[in-house]
């Protein structure tokens, strides 16, 4: 899951300044910070490991780090108001926010309905859902040892995305765009054709468009394909205050990756 923190603080800089190319430097730029990406991700971490319900946990995080900015207008209007439903969202939110179904995930099926759970409560179009459960298949996928041709392959023919184009080739014509069938499957590509986490978001930053939340869902991938070096995981840890750690370090507990919060990390 902190790969999609990390994806999404990188990308904060580069939501509405897209750079096109992956040579960025440095990583995490001196202004990255992060967003509603990271606070919706921890959100729904918080539900699935505390048994609490994803509606009131989205509410409490989203009014806690209002200020974190980036909310779309509808999720905005959802957030401040208590007794609103779902309201039918196509949007990358529901992509974005669900890594820790998938790292929770014993199987695939599992997989979808844990993100099923925590999607529809706002993002309750066919294709909200269809986006936040071939992400959470692709990082259990990942995570259990598949290789990303297999990974591409099953998610293509499950879920009905074309996976066929190249970073390269989806890089010149890409634009900005905030739907889930719009950003999904470019997402998904910048991390099953990278060589490690790290190219995983420079694939990401690169084609632009909305750079924070591709690069939270390509890092979310990633994170489980190639793991995060400790010196990474040290940096983004520095941007998120203590009680994010607190349920970072309880959902990977759980899921049986401790590793992943050292304790040089977390002191």
């Amino acid at each position: 899951m902190l790969g999609a923190i990390i994806g999404d603080i990188v990308g904060s800089v580069y939501k509405f300044n897209n750079y096109r190319a992956k040579d960025f430097t440095p990583f995490f730029h001196p202004k990255a910070f992060f967003t509603d990406d990271t606070v919706c991700t921890i959100a729904v971490a918080d539900a699935l490991v505390n048994g609490k319900d994803p509606a009131t946990t989205l509410r409490e995080w989203g009014r806690r780090y209002w200020k974190n900015g980036g909310w779309g207008q509808r999720f905005a209007l959802w957030i401040a108001t208590e007794d609103m439903g779902p309201y039918n969202s196509l949007g990358n939110g529901a992509a974005m926010r669900v890594s820790a179904a998938g790292l929770l995930a014993k199987s695939v099926d599992e997989a979808t309905t844990l993100s099923d759970r925590v999607t529809e409560v706002t993002h309750n179009h066919l294709e909200g859902m269809r986006g936040g459960a071939a992400t959470a298949v692709a990082i259990h996928m990942a995570r259990t040892g598949r290789w990303a041709g297999e990974i591409r392959q099953a998610i293509a023919q499950r879920f009905q995305y074309d996976l066929t184009p190249s970073v390269d080739e989806i890089r010149p014509s890409y634009r900005y765009n905030e739907r889930s069938q719009d950003t999904l499957p470019q997402a998904l590509t910048c991390a099953l054709e990278a060589r490690d986490y790290e190219d995983a978001i420079r694939n990401a930053i690169s084609i632009g468009g909305d750079s924070d939340t591709i690069a939270a869902i390509a890092g979310a991938v990633a994170e489980a394909l190639f793991g995060i070096s400790d010196e990474m995981a040290a940096e983004a840890w520095r941007y998120l205050p203590a009680e994010m750690h607190v349920v970072l370090q309880d959902l990977y507990a759980i899921a049986g990756q401790p590793g992943s919060v050292s304790e040089d990390v977390s002191s």
